[in-house]
């Protein structure tokens, strides 16, 4: 090896600054993530099962997410959030490449919309916020006389 030149992966040997994981797995510079395999393990470590039973669990809620809004229903699970189908109108659009009029044909598309308690978690200054630019509660009305 020619220790003239840069570790392999350094930054003056790099010619692009893509992210990568690190030796540990981790994104050097992005935030944590978790996937379908940590969430099992998550499961299975904080709930005594095995990842086999956690993950036919986290399945089965999948599904049942998947298939409640396929058909056209929503799940609303409170303080997280709820998850539901869009209607997406047909619209007309322009092809970037030939500047040619297109048709965008209508969709349907879940949604997500977290919920206050999951908003908070994720933020706790702008609830803090809310929750103070929120009008106090205005005091019972007096019984009229007769």
């Amino acid at each position: 090896m020619n220790s003239d030149l840069p570790p392999r992966g350094s930054a003056l040997g790099m010619r692009h600054n893509r992210a990568r994981p690190s030796r540990s797995g981790a994104f050097l510079d992005e935030t944590p993530r978790m996937n379908k395999t940590d969430l099992i393990e998550h499961l299975a470590a904080k709930h005594e099962l095995s990842k086999a039973e956690a993950g036919r669990i986290l399945e089965t809620l999948l599904d049942a997410v998947v298939t409640t809004v396929k058909k056209g229903g929503a799940v609303s699970i409170p303080g997280f959030g709820s998850f539901k189908q869009h209607a997406r109108a047909a619209r007309n659009g322009v092809n970037p490449s030939t500047g040619a009029k297109i048709k965008i044909a209508a969709a349907k598309l879940p949604k997500f919309t977290p919920g206050a308690g999951f908003k908070a978690a994720v933020d706790p200054k702008a609830a803090a916020k809310k929750a103070a630019a929120k009008p106090a509660a205005k005091p019972a009305a007096k019984a009229k006389k007769k």
